[in-house]
């Protein structure tokens, strides 16, 4: 009987130890896990980031291509997540994403959350309006109810447009409803990025636009990251180098056609 005893702890201490070893195996195989990131973006903002539903449900654009083309040279996977404007930087904060990438300007705002690589990309603002609406300049705004997405580098723009000129500014979370309360007659008018706006424009004929002032020194896009990430100075080092040998010019091309 003692033999038979003996026997049997001798097998449990094998088998604990066999499991053991899997489970070492099992958690160094999940390692690979730390080579992809989660980025996030607001998918409303053609051609930075956006959905053809004509031909997938896949978030596309020049963003997209961007911290693809980051990643693939650092090596790491990036997965794509989609969430309103709005939202992006808490959830930075939060860790639901490692980076954001959607056409986001650095503000001194937004600075004091996170930290932002250099910038990428710089365009300006338009004021697009109908164009029976006889709007041509900012000071046309006087009386009027312009438009602007929540959260955005625009929406600080109209606060210092109202500063000088008597107009309300309205609130929406997608540029896409900016476009349908110009068409309602609900907004006069909605400050949009330039490369942003012209893809509405050319096509819809009944739309208008103008240069809004440059209110915001802080305009140009950037990527950005949780504060005191080391991803920062990374993303850095790679999007310097696509800026000197051309492909970042590449990526402009083929989003933006300039």
């Amino acid at each position: 009987m003692k033999k038979l005893i003996a026997m049997l702890l001798l097998s449990i201490v094998v088998l604990a130890a066999c499991g053991t070893g899997t489970s070492k195996e099992d958690k160094s195989s999940s390692k690979s896990d730390d080579k992809v990131l989660i980025m996030g973006t607001s998918a409303d903002y053609k051609p930075f980031e956006y959905i053809d539903s004509a031909k997938s449900e896949e978030i596309i654009g020049f963003d997209i291509d961007l911290a693809n083309a980051l990643g693939e040279k650092l090596g790491y996977e990036i997965k794509v997540q989609d969430f309103e404007f709005s939202g992006l930087i808490q959830a930075l904060k939060s860790g639901k994403v490692d980076l954001v990438l959607s056409g986001m300007s650095p503000t001194p705002d937004r600075k004091k959350n996170v930290d932002f690589s250099d910038i990428y990309y710089t365009a300006k603002d338009l004021v697009v309006t109908s164009k029976d609406s006889n709007i041509k300049s900012v000071e046309d705004l006087k009386g009027k109810t312009i438009g602007v997405q929540l959260g955005s580098i625009q929406a600080e723009a109209a606060e210092e447009i109202a500063k000088t000129v008597d107009v309300k500014v309205e609130k929406r979370d997608k540029i896409p409803e900016l476009i349908q309360e110009i068409k309602a007659g609900r907004f006069d008018g909605a400050i949009i990025e330039d490369v942003v706006a012209k893809g509405y424009l050319s096509k819809d004929n009944k739309l208008a636009s103008f240069d809004a002032a440059e209110a915001n020194e802080d305009a140009g896009s950037a990527i950005a990251f949780p504060k005191d990430s080391e991803l920062t100075d990374k993303f850095n080092a790679e999007l310097k180098k696509m800026k000197e040998n051309g492909e970042l010019d590449k990526l402009i091309v083929k989003w933006f056609g300039n």
